[in-house]
């Protein structure tokens, strides 16, 4: 049931479109919580399915019901409702249809929506990934400035914004993705792994971004797949970066320490820029004097099983590596037994999430003798609190796609990284935590339970893991100094709150 709280009709009034994803929602649920926390009102838009996912998960009723000025509103997806708790488990088979459709109905169902709250909207908070609805069309239409946030890095940013400078640089797409033999769209619209690369193009060096010096073309986002520019993949990319030059304030979840360099470009780009991250740092000050501790709580689709968190209470202090490929990665059946075997004989206790959606067209049933021999050193789980595991004193590491909200959650707990990237800015991710920032080690794309026990105890017993684990130790205590009174993101954060109060874009 939707939150039913009155909008005080003399504050700011802030609406926010998320991308109907997993992490998309929760970082930016928890700015909304922010801004809500500093006194604007907020109208959080989700489509129908999500919201109900994240009303069953318990999400919204342990600090969202009944919060004066705060409220969820929902918009068809065309999906049917769900009704079980396996629906959430379909996403990645959805979400093209999702996206196709708020494609296609999201303005007009957006204008009939604010068209009829209770007070008129003052500004718009739109993921990056939502313009593509035309929602600045939607800004201008309402006579109310919208602001761009990017749930990323300043890498993962920039490296979606290449495709717009690389063909200004008049690179071709064919000649880029001829050597992307193996990587390819399923029917459901989702990036297979490449098994192969077939020339070394693609290890072609980009030379002209600070901050990412010495980046290749592989570690750019999958855009150099297309051969057509009429692609709709192609052009959805295409036209996201393009419209990012034409909205000035732009939000990015990272702060100023870890990516200086590249900030102090894309702020020569946007001088518009508010770097206000991590976000769960900012939140945990002010809840601390609350009477639920448990602020990492409250922005998950799926269902958070607790047992997860028991099993780490009876575990060593940084013993037990954590494995989670995020909510939509998937990988086949043969990719799922080398993890589970190279786990098993890396003979380190490991935490492995297995979501049920995880094997790409069958479900995630391991065979009855790796079960056996997980029970040994392993626990499997469906899902988890994932920054209440990060910083479970037991864990030591983290097996991680390399999602920007799982690399910035293990950054703040200060735990070192081993990467299987799959799609998106997780290449880009990768290439910095291994290259710049120094916390993390690459998986190699071909799935071999042997290179998976050798990266696990490299991570969790070897030198270079002892090293990673320090430098993550230093970014932690970095995100902690950026993130309290007179720090870069606390700072931004309440340039940001003063931006939207005064409605001066």
């Amino acid at each position: 049931m939707e939150s039913m709280a009155i909008i005080n009709q003399k504050k700011p009034h802030v609406v926010f479109i998320p991308s109907p994803a997993q992490s998309h929602i929760k970082c930016m649920l928890k700015l909304a919580r922010l801004l809500h926390h500093k006194g604007l009102n907020i109208t959080f838009i989700n489509t129908i399915s999500n919201h109900k996912w994240l009303v069953k998960s318990g999400a919204t009723s342990r600090w969202l019901d009944g919060a004066p000025g705060f409220q969820f509103k929902t918009v068809p997806d065309g999906l049917p409702d769900p009704t079980s708790d396996q629906e959430v488990d379909q996403q990645t088979q959805n979400t093209v249809k999702v996206w196709t459709y708020l494609g296609t109905n999201f303005f007009d169902l957006f204008l009939d929506l604010v068209g009829g709250l209770e007070t008129p909207i003052t500004c718009i908070v739109c993921d990056g990934f939502m313009t593509y609805t035309n929602m600045v069309h939607a800004a201008e239409r309402l006579r109310v400035p919208i602001i761009l946030f990017w749930t990323m890095a300043a890498c993962g940013f920039m490296g979606f914004y290449q495709v717009k400078v690389l063909m200004e640089k008049g690179l071709s797409l064919l000649k880029v993705s001829l050597f992307f033999k193996y990587c390819y769209y399923n029917e459901n619209g989702f990036i297979r792994h490449e098994s192969h690369l077939t020339n070394g193009f693609l290890e072609t060096k980009i030379d002209w971004i600070p901050g990412m010096n010495g980046i290749r073309l592989k570690d750019l986002p999958e855009f150099t797949r297309f051969t057509n520019p009429t692609d709709p993949g192609f052009k959805f990319l295409l036209e996201s970066a393009q419209v990012a030059d034409t909205v000035s304030p732009m939000i990015v979840h990272t702060f100023e320490e870890l990516e200086s360099d590249l900030i102090k470009e894309l702020k020569s780009m946007f001088p518009n820029l508010y770097t206000i991250g991590p976000l769960q740092l900012l939140l945990n000050q002010i809840t601390e004097t609350q009477t639920d501790n448990s602020s990492f709580n409250g922005y998950s689709l799926r269902t958070e099983e607790p047992e997860c968190l028991n099993w780490l209470d009876s575990k060593q202090p940084n013993s037990v590596v954590y494995v989670n490929f995020g909510s939509l990665a998937v990988m086949s059946l043969q990719d799922l037994l080398e993890f589970g075997w190279g786990l098993v004989n890396s003979d380190h206790e490991f935490l492995w999430i297995v979501r049920t959606d995880l094997v790409d067209g069958e479900p995630a049933v391991l065979p009855q003798e790796l079960e056996i021999a997980i029970k040994r050193k392993g626990f499997v789980g469906r899902w988890c609190s994932q920054e209440e595991v990060l910083n479970h004193r037991s864990v030591g590491g983290f097996l991680t796609h390399g999602g920007w909200g799982s690399v910035i959650e293990s950054l703040t707990s200060g735990v070192p990284m081993a990467c299987w990237p799959f799609y998106g800015d997780q290449r880009t991710n990768c290439r910095q935590m291994c290259k710049e920032w120094g916390v993390g080690i690459e998986i190699g794309r071909s799935v071999k339970r042997d290179a998976v026990e050798k990266v696990v105890r490299v991570l969790m017993a070897g030198e270079e893991g002892g090293r990673m684990r320090n430098k993550a130790m230093e970014w932690k205590k970095m995100a902690e100094t950026a993130t309290r009174h007179g720090g870069s993101s606390s700072s931004n954060m309440d340039k940001l709150t003063d931006v939207l109060k005064t409605v001066l874009l």
